[in-house]
Formats: C-alpha cells, sequence, structure tokens
C-alpha cells in the first residue's frame, strides 16, 4: 500500500515551478508551435480545416523524415492530421523508405507456401469417388 505523500515545501513547490516555466517556454520555441504560426491549420492530405480544441490533432510533418531539419521558413514542414500523419508513415514505412526497412526486408526468408499444393490430388479424389446422393 502507498503511503501518503506530503507536499513539497516552499523552495521545492517554487524550483518545480520555475521547471514547468521553463519547458512551456520551451514547447513554444518548438517546430510544432513554429508551425502552427506559419502555415494555415489545414491538413495537407485530406484538406480538413482544424481550429480550437481540434487543432491539437493536427500534426507536424517533416516531408524529408529528418525531425532535426527544422528550416525557419517551415519548408520542411506540412500540418497533417493524425489520421493521414499515420497513413504518411505507414505508406513509407511499407515502400521501404526508411533506415532498417530494406534491411528487415532482405533478413526475411520468401515463403515456401503455396495456397494451391496438393489440389490435383484432392480434385482427382473427388472424381475417382461414386456420387453419393
Amino acid at each position: 500500500m502507498k503511503t501518503a505523500q506530503t507536499p513539497p515545501d516552499a523552495v521545492k513547490r517554487a524550483q518545480l515551478q520555475a521547471e514547468l516555466r521553463r519547458d512551456i517556454a520551451l514547447r513554444r520555441e518548438g517546430y510544432r508551435d513554429r508551425a502552427l504560426k506559419v502555415l494555415p491549420h489545414v491538413c495537407a492530405s485530406c484538406g480538413r480545416t482544424f481550429e480550437g480544441k481540434r487543432l491539437k490533432e493536427l500534426t507536424v510533418h517533416h516531408k524529408d523524415h529528418n525531425h532535426n531539419n527544422n528550416p525557419p521558413d517551415g519548408s520542411n514542414w506540412e500540418l497533417l492530421c493524425i489520421y493521414c500523419h499515420d497513413h504518411e508513415h505507414e505508406k513509407n514505412l511499407l515502400a521501404g523508405c526508411y533506415e532498417g526497412a530494406t534491411a528487415e526486408k532482405d533478413r526475411l526468408a520468401p515463403s515456401i507456401f503455396s495456397q494451391f499444393a496438393g489440389l490435383d490430388a484432392l480434385l482427382k479424389s473427388d472424381a475417382d469417388t461414386p456420387d453419393r446422393r
């Protein structure tokens, strides 16, 4: 069973509040907030418009898939809704555009399964049996 935590003293509380303010300031300087200021609040893929509470469903997609490439003019960004963003990454993953995707594809052995193997034998055995109506 958990023991009750004592509330932080004034010094600890002030330290926590300073850390929170610093984190908020860093987040405001982040590329998502900059992209929301520069780009229209429209999904670049499906064209839906986002505003108010639904703005959180709009994500920043890096066109070159490099999250460290954040030019101030936003030329590497596009705003996508969460669904289109997932689709974009899944599409590229399946196409082998990410590092490691081709390595994993090369590592997998080709399938030796044949869904029609033995079908001739089954058809012949059915033709050999008399009609049981």
